[in-house]
C-alpha cells in the first residue's frame, strides 16, 4: 500500500499470521491491514464497519503469543522514518517511526555517533513496541532514553503525546499495557540521547567478549558488536526456530526472601536493585515492606537460573520446550502447526515447578492475545 487511502483490496479476511510472529504459531486474523501512513489509520478510525470491532496492533510480533483465531481487525504498523529533530549542549533528540525495526535504529545511531543505546542491540521487534514493553538488556532500559511517545487514539483518531513520566515506566511495563490505555497506538518515539554517554560493561560477558574479539571497551560500536555476538551465541535465530526471546521476567523479591533462598541455594544468581515501587511484584514482598512511595532495596533473581535448576533447560513438552543453551528461552519445534495452547501449557508447568521449588512466582514476558 503506497496510497493515503484504503481500498477493499487492502484489508484481508482470514489472514495467516504464522509468518508475522517470531514464535511461528498457527494464528489467523479475522481481518488484517498494513498501515504505512497516518492518513490510512485515520480512515480506518472513521470506518463504521471496523470501528465496532476489537483492534489489535502488530509490530514485529516478537513479544506475542497469538491464539489460533483473532477476532476483529489486526493492524500491522509499517510506517518508516529516522531523523535527528534537534540537539542542545547535552542531548541529541532522535525521532523514529514505530514501524522501524529496533536494531535498525540502533545501527543508525551508531553510524551517526549518537551513542547510548548500544546495550540494547539485537533485541527483536519494532520501535513502537519498545516503550510498551520498556525493553531492556545488559543493565540498560529504554525508559532512560525516551523523551516522548506520540500515539494515536484509536477511538477518535486524535494524536496524543506522552512524556516520559506520563508513560509510567516500570520493569517490562508501561501505561500502554494497561487496559485503560490499550486503545492508544504508538506512532513514533522521540529519544533523548546524552552526549556524555555512560558505558555499561558490568553485565553478562561483555568485557570478556570484548577482550576475546580484541575490541575497545570505550567504543560503543565495539560494545554493540560484542553484545550481538553474545546474543547470537545464546539465543536461537527466530528465522530458523520459533521463539520470543526471554520468555519470563526476572522476578524481584524482598531482601528477606532473597536471604532465605541464599541460605538454601548458595549458588543463587541474583543482584540487588533499588526500586521506587514494587507494585507489580508485591506478591514477593510483605505488606509491611510494600511502600510505593519509597525506594526499596530488593533483589532481582535470574529466571533462567531458576528454570534450569527446576530441570527445564533443554526439556520438551510436545512441540515446545526450553532452549538447550538458554533455559529462559521458550522455543517452538513444531513450526506453524503449534498453537498457543501448547505454549500456555508449558509455561504453566514451569511456573508451577519454580513456585514449588523456590516459592517464587514467575511471570511471562510476552503478551498473550
Amino acid at each position: 500500500m503506497k496510497s493515503d487511502s484504503l481500498s477493499s483490496n487492502s484489508i484481508f479476511f482470514n489472514f495467516d499470521l504464522s509468518s508475522l510472529n517470531t514464535l511461528h504459531l498457527n494464528s489467523y486474523a479475522e481481518y488484517f491491514v498494513e498501515i504505512e501512513n497516518i492518513e490510512q489509520l485515520k480512515v480506518l478510525t472513521k470506518n463504521l464497519k471496523f470501528r465496532n470491532m476489537p483492534w489489535k496492533i502488530l509490530g514485529g510480533g516478537s513479544n506475542l503469543v497469538l491464539p489460533p483465531k483473532i477476532n476483529g481487525l489486526v493492524l500491522k504498523i509499517n510506517n518508516k522514518g529516522l531523523k535527528l529533530v534537534s540537539e542542545d549542549n547535552n542531548f541529541w533528540y532522535i525521532n523514529s517511526s514505530a514501524g522501524e525495526i529496533w536494531n535498525d535504529l540502533i545501527q543508525w545511531t551508531l553510524m551517526y555517533g549518537y551513542f547510548g543505546l548500544e546495550n540494547l542491540s539485537l533485541i527483536p521487534g519494532t520501535v513502537g513496541a519498545a516503550p510498551i514493553q520498556n525493553i531492556g538488556a545488559y543493565g540498560v532500559e529504554v525508559k532512560d532514553f525516551i523523551w516522548e511517545v506520540n500515539c494515536i487514539d484509536l477511538k477518535t483518531g486524535v494524536e496524543k503525546k506522552f512524556t516520559n513520566s506520563e508513560c509510567l515506566f516500570a520493569y517490562r511495563d508501561s501505561i500502554f499495557k494497561k487496559m485503560s490505555h490499550s486503545h492508544y497506538l504508538v506512532w513514533d518515539v522521540t529519544f533523548r540521547i546524552p552526549k556524555n554517554n555512560i558505558l555499561h560493561l558490568e553485565y553478562g560477558d561483555i568485557r570478556a567478549e570484548l577482550k576475546k574479539l580484541s575490541l575497545k571497551e570505550d567504543f560503543p560500536p565495539h560494545i554493540a558488536q560484542a553484545i550481538v555476538n553474545i546474543r547470537q551465541k545464546k539465543l536461537p535465530d527466530p528465522r530458523i526456530i520459533g521463539n520470543a526471546g526471554s520468555f519470563f521476567k526476572n522476578p524481584i523479591v524482598s531482601k528477606v526472601v532473597h536471604n532465605d533462598l541464599l541460605k538454601k541455594y548458595p549458588n543463587l544468581v541474583s543482584y540487588e536493585v533499588s526500586v521506587k515501587s514494587v507494585k507489580s511484584d508485591k506478591s514477593h514482598i510483605s505488606d509491611k515492606e510494600d511502600n510505593s512511595e519509597c525506594k526499596v532495596n530488593s533483589y532481582k533473581l535470574a529466571a533462567g537460573w531458576l528454570i534450569d535448576q527446576s530441570g527445564w533447560k533443554g526439556k520438551k513438552l510436545g512441540l515446545v520446550g526450553m532452549f538447550e543453551k538458554q533455559a529462559l528461552v521458550l522455543v517452538n519445534y513444531g513450526g506453524s502447526i503449534t498453537t498457543s495452547n501448547e505454549v500456555q501449557k508449558l509455561a504453566t508447568e514451569i511456573i508451577n515447578d519454580v513456585k514449588n521449588k523456590f516459592g517464587v512466582q514467575l511471570e511471562p514476558e510476552p503478551i498473550f492475545w
